[in-house]
């Protein structure tokens, strides 16, 4: 456990209030299940911007980079690198056709062109990657909160839960953007602070080239080539294929809004790594006998003004807290609306929104549950595999509909989703393959579709619901 002064409690516990007060009083008026997870179609690009970024921005880009910059450096960075490569994507070539469908989720979308079927699918395969996201920031979480305060692993995920609870359940997506736009701008300040810092003492090394060699510390291939290929590809398609990122968009009050927002997300995720990098690799020679997932709280306590070092603890961890919030809430539209609409008929938005939110404790638990009994993991392993799962059986017949509707039919569609989900989780677990499960289920998902669409008849496109 670290000592804190009182400085780093009042700064911590002031921007901790003041984020939560004004979380929740912003989605006080969150009463119907459109209005929780889709603020009413509504939102402006900040707000966008907030929701995608609060959720891009938790454990893994703060705490997990500082992490894996402990032990290889540069080579960190590819997670928010990655991250904001697939929302210029997203931005570019989805936003525009996702938004005009008028639709709440991804599962919805792929049930209109391959059945009902489909969407179940999608749902499963979406909540189980994003699961892992959430274990990934419950991770950072539980060690973040254990050291400061001196708690048992187990009583750190308590009060993670409690904090979800405060932020997401009582406001929805609205809740989920108001503070992602405020801890982005607390991170912002302190990751700066914290990196400009890092940074010069780094410089002023006098055998920083001998600490620090080219390969592996600036070598952002330094865990490999395939292995680093694979994850940014896990990212880009893992991130497309996220209801979290594309309820975001469908919230936007119009298709140029919702690329706006998406593209001023990316501008906020694609540098934020670099601060945590420059920590990571200043811990790795100042305290060489740490667990590297703790360098980046350690770091602010130790080496910023203590009431910096205070709000730069509190925007961490709302950062997270928000991170596992907006990933629920992910699951939790597509359990209320997929299953809670589509297969259970329950029509009353009091229970839909009921619905939605108790999903959103139970993902909760089960992702802190699922991070203690995997304490000493890499947190940004944890996503790679998380975007992995997500892409590996919804890309490819998302991207099909997408841009060449109506050329495969519903049961190839079924047939390539299930089969590359099979072979990507058994390439990895059954056989110990070391390549991204995301080339695997891609490689047959393709396999599969491609035969689909050769021995099936050919359709007649029909045309797009639109705004």
């Amino acid at each position: 456990m670290l000592t804190l002064t009182f400085g780093h409690l009042f700064g911590l516990a002031a921007t901790l209030v003041i984020i939560l007060a004004i979380t929740v009083y912003s989605a006080r008026s969150a009463k119907s299940a459109e209005g929780f997870s889709l603020c009413g179609r509504t939102a402006g690009p900040l707000l966008i911007a907030g929701g995608i970024s609060g959720t891009c921005v938790g454990g893994s880009a703060t705490i997990g980079t500082a992490q894996l910059a402990y032990s290889f450096g540069l080579s960190a960075w590819w997670f928010t690198a990655g991250e904001g490569s697939a929302l210029i994507i997203m931005a570019l070539f989805y936003a525009t056709r996702l938004r005009r469908t008028g639709l709440e989720t991804l599962p919805q979308y792929l049930s209109i062109h391959y059945g009902r079927p489909a969407g179940v699918l999608t749902s499963l395969f979406s909540s189980l990657g994003i699961l892992f996201s959430g274990v990934a920031s419950a991770l950072s979480g539980i060690a973040m909160i254990a050291l400061l305060f001196g708690l048992a692993p187990w009583e750190a995920a308590a009060v993670i839960v409690l904090l979800v609870a405060a932020t997401v359940v009582f406001g929805g997506l609205k809740g989920a953007g108001v503070s992602g736009i405020l801890k982005m701008a607390i991170i912002w300040v302190a990751l700066a602070a914290a990196g400009i810092v890092a940074c010069r003492a780094l410089i002023q090394m006098p055998d920083f080239d001998t600490v620090f060699p080219t390969s592996p510390w600036f070598d952002m291939f330094a865990r490999g080539v395939p292995k680093s290929l694979g994850n940014v590809a896990s990212l880009v398609v893992g991130m497309i294929c996220t209801q979290t990122y594309i309820q975001a968009i469908f919230s936007a009050t119009n298709t140029r809004i919702a690329v706006a927002g998406t593209l001023t997300a990316a501008a906020i995720v694609i540098p934020l790594g670099l601060p945590s990098v420059a920590v990571g690799m200043f811990m790795h020679v100042a305290h060489p006998d740490i667990q590297p997932i703790l360098a980046l709280p350690m770091y602010l306590v130790l080496y910023l003004p203590s009431w910096l070092g205070g709000v730069g603890l509190a925007g961490i961890l709302f950062s997270i807290v928000g991170s596992i919030a907006g990933l629920a809430l992910g699951i939790g539209t597509m359990a209320a609306n997929d299953i809670g609409r589509g297969l259970l008929g329950i029509v009353e938005n009091r229970w839909i929104l009921l619905i939605n939110r108790l999903t959103v404790l139970a993902v909760t638990c089960l992702a802190v549950g699922i991070a203690l009994a995997n304490t000493h993991t890499y947190v940004l392993d944890w996503n790679y595999m998380s975007m992995a799962l997500r892409g590996a059986g919804v890309f490819v017949p998302m991207a099909l509909a997408m841009f060449w509707p109506h050329r495969l039919t519903p049961g190839w569609a079924v047939l390539s989703m299930s089969a590359s989900m099979a072979a990507a989780i058994y390439g990895r677990v059954g056989l110990g393959l070391e390549i991204s499960p995301l080339f695997t289920g891609l490689a047959v998902s393709l396999a599969v579709v491609c035969v689909g669409i050769l021995v099936s008849p050919k359709n007649r496109p029909a045309e797009t619901p639109s705004e």
